[in-house]
């Protein structure tokens, strides 16, 4: 699973613009965002992303034009490879992942399972 040659995370164009949004609209010490994963939904895993006001000990921060992206150490390896997107649809909108790791998702989206 984890490919040392491969970047921990990407981000679309639509996930960096509305990054970049919210940083304009955060408290003022917010650095960036975070990325992290827990252990919830009915798949087991979910993605969280908050905002960072400052760098842990051990986390990986990824600088994609202008726009900086921390993640949780507890989270590569479940990470690797995978593309951070941002999504509008009629009634909801939400950062949505395309992880390459993922080897099944819940009916309705929100957890996911890790191959292993």
């Amino acid at each position: 699973m984890f490919d040392p040659s491969k970047p921990i995370l990407t981000l679309t164009d639509k996930a960096k613009d509305h990054v970049k949004r919210l940083m304009s609209k955060a408290e003022s010490d917010a650095m960036g965002l975070r990325v992290g994963i827990k252990t919830a939904g009915c798949s087991g895993l979910q993605y969280v992303v908050e905002f960072a006001t400052e760098k842990k000990p051990f986390e990986d921060m990824i600088e994609q034009d202008g726009v900086n992206i921390f993640i949780d150490p507890s989270a590569v390896m479940f990470l690797i490879g995978s593309e951070m997107d941002w999504v509008e649809e009629k009634f909801s909108s939400r950062f949505e992942f395309n992880n390459p790791n993922e080897a099944a998702r819940c009916g309705c989206g929100e957890s996911f399972t890790i191959e292993g």
